[in-house]
């Protein structure tokens, strides 16, 4: 029971993370992870956030490369 939960935490936490890359990638907006005081919890928040761009990279390099997803010509 608690095994399961902290999978569907963890799975929230990278979801969370991988949204947060695709805002930075569309608007160009990120977490301000400098104005984090400590240098362990920034270096933890950074790694956090390079979790979620790694998982958007994959996202978008199989969304390019497959044949259900087309690019939109009226952008």
């Amino acid at each position: 029971m608690a095994l399961g939960r902290l999978f569907h935490y963890t799975i929230d936490a990278v979801l969370v993370s991988t949204v947060l890359a695709g805002v930075r990638r569309s608007s160009g907006f990120t977490p301000a992870t400098n104005n984090i005081a400590d240098e362990n919890i920034r270096s933890v928040a950074n790694k956090y956030l390079g979790i979620g761009e790694s998982i958007f990279d994959m996202l978008q390099g199989t969304a390019v490369t497959s044949s259900y997803f087309k690019r939109d010509q009226t952008r």
